[in-house]
């Protein structure tokens, strides 16, 4: 063969080439737009094609995701609920589940992503925890998705959730947790009160600190003998909810110590404040008084709960679920008839009356790998119904209606044969562990109405005044470190927080004198509290 015939024979196989290439693009693009499928038609998998607010969600052909679960003890998982059932049924979605036991859910779940091999959807992941995850891009920046998810936004909106959500912006000005979200803040925790001896004493019901300590004061003189405060939690969660009346931050809320401050558009360090000492000088004031058990700081909960429901003190910590337990063992000890308790509405302090908190709950994380399957789309439309709609968060939270529960007038009621949260207490079957509603990944936010409609009357009554009653105090603006500048910023944080939680108890019990404050002060400075501030500022002033 000549070489002119080799070159023209080149070229023409180089053609057919390109022309078979050609071909099977026009093919792929033909079976995206117009296969057999019709699911397919638009390029989204089973997706559905026309998913708003207020559709229900169900995808065009079944389909199997894959997820972590957090196994928890109380309710153990059982892939036979009626909830994994009516979910296929409803949404024509499978869970293909990787289930981990609770107690080790943090460090398995860290595992699965670090290995590359972590299940599509992750629950129970808490605003934080996904910090550590985002250089190495193995989640996704869920952010850039949520166009697709029309309940997510319109929720978004309307209930003002966005400044909530600059809290879980990295550096990027991404979010990578989709959190579970409520239409309003939702405070829980408060103080029990003995209600029947404040009749007996004739006293009014406290609406401030400076009263709780009037209302302490005459429980003392009419019982001598006894602490009439004596708490739980290691003190850690009065000191949480007093706080914002002192306009700082402690117990529980103490997170990563430091408070913003709008006029000079910084941070500050809260522990080493006017405001924080007078906290702890009001409830050593208590402590001074003989008002509070100074077993309050180190006694476990048993302990402090014997002593409020046999009739040892009159005052404890508590939240909702809590009380309902207190009052069980109290018509036990001391009888039905001869006790009241009450959870008060938070006191106000020196600030005012005011009240912080989210409406973030935990929420979802996604592997990065989700975005490359094409049925995507369809998961986070998935998501959006379960989470988001109205309908699909009624549904994980009360079950099937006719089945678990009734409906009448927009009330809600359990089934006869079914019992949650106080309701049908002598029912043989259970929500949360025989059908699996009401579960720990799937279940949390939504409208108020829906989180009311399982609270007790006094419960929603509580709610109420404290949104009635209080001004919400927006979060401090995000100091978006990235990974070495965390890493600095937990060295020098930890023992500060560590001197920070041992002196605060230690000068409300009396353990150190509220004379040496300022040593204390300097104390947080020889531990560079100040390198600790200027690294917040630094940062946040470069990312905002």
């Amino acid at each position: 063969m000549t070489k002119q015939w080799k070159k023209m024979l080149l070229a023409l196989m180089l053609v057919l080439i390109i022309g078979v290439l050609a071909a099977c693009n026009d093919s792929e693009s033909s079976s995206d737009d117009e296969g057999d499928d019709p699911s397919s038609e638009s390029g989204s998998g089973v997706a559905m094609e026309d998913y708003g607010v207020g559709d229900t969600f169900k995808a065009t052909e079944p389909v199997t995701f894959t997820t972590i679960f957090n196994d928890h003890p109380n309710y153990p998982l059982d892939e036979n609920w009626l909830f994994f059932d009516k979910l296929k049924e409803k949404t024509n979605v499978s869970l293909d589940i990787t289930s981990v036991p609770n107690s080790d859910y943090t460090e398995k779940r860290s595992l699965l992503i670090s290995s590359g091999d972590a299940p599509y959807i992750i629950p129970k992941t808490y605003p934080g925890e996904e910090t550590q995850f985002v250089s190495s891009g193995a989640i996704l920046p869920i952010s850039d998705y949520v166009d697709m998810m029309p309940h997510y936004q319109q929720k978004v909106e309307d209930w003002e959730i966005e400044p909530f959500l600059e809290g879980l912006r990295q550096r990027d000005g991404k979010y990578y947790v989709l959190p579970g979200i409520h239409e309003n803040v939702w405070p829980d925790y408060s103080l029990a009160v003995r209600t029947d001896i404040l009749e007996e004493l004739g006293i009014e019901e406290p609406t401030t600190w400076e009263e709780v300590e009037v209302m302490l004061e005459k429980m003392k003189g009419a019982y001598p003998d006894l602490y009439p405060f004596s708490d739980r939690f290691k003190f850690d969660s009065t000191l949480n909810v007093a706080a914002t009346g002192f306009d700082t931050r402690a117990g529980w809320g103490l997170g990563n110590m430091l408070k913003y401050e709008e006029e000079s558009d910084e941070f500050i360090f809260s522990p080493a404040t006017e405001e924080y000492r007078s906290l702890v000088e009001y409830f050593n004031g208590l402590f001074e008084k003989g008002l509070l058990d100074p077993e309050s700081v180190t006694q476990e909960d048993d302990q402090a709960i014997e002593k409020f429901t046999s009739g040892e003190s009159f005052v404890i910590n508590t939240n909702g679920q809590t009380l309902t337990q207190y009052r069980t063992t109290m018509n036990e000890t001391l009888g039905e008839d001869n006790y009241e308790i009450k959870k008060i509405v938070v006191p106000g302090g020196p600030a005012g009356q005011l009240m912080d908190g989210s409406k973030l709950e935990n929420g979802i994380m996604f592997s990065a790998n989700a975005k490359d399957d094409p049925n995507f789309e369809a998961m986070l439309q998935f998501i959006d119904w379960l989470l988001y709609s109205d309908e699909g968060l009624e549904f994980a939270k009360w079950g099937v209606e006719g089945e678990t529960f009734t409906k009448e007038n927009g009330e809600r009621q359990l089934v006869e044969d079914i019992k949650f949260r106080g309701m049908n207490p002598d029912a043989e079957d259970h929500l949360q562990i025989d059908y699996g509603f009401s579960g720990g990944n799937f279940s949390y936010g939504g409208p108020t109405e829906l989180l009311h409609s399982m609270f007790s009357e006094e419960e929603v009554e509580f709610q109420n005044a404290m949104q009635e009653t209080k001004e919400l105090i927006l979060p401090d603006p995000p100091i978006r470190y990235d990974e070495t500048q965390l890493e600095q910023a937990s060295l020098l944080s930890t023992p500060l927080k560590d001197t920070v939680n041992q002196n605060t108890l230690k000068f409300i019990v009396g353990d150190r004198s509220m004379d040496e404050w300022d040593t204390f002060v300097q104390e947080l400075e020889g531990k560079n509290v100040q390198g600790y501030v200027d690294l917040a500022n630094e940062v946040y002033q470069n990312n905002k």
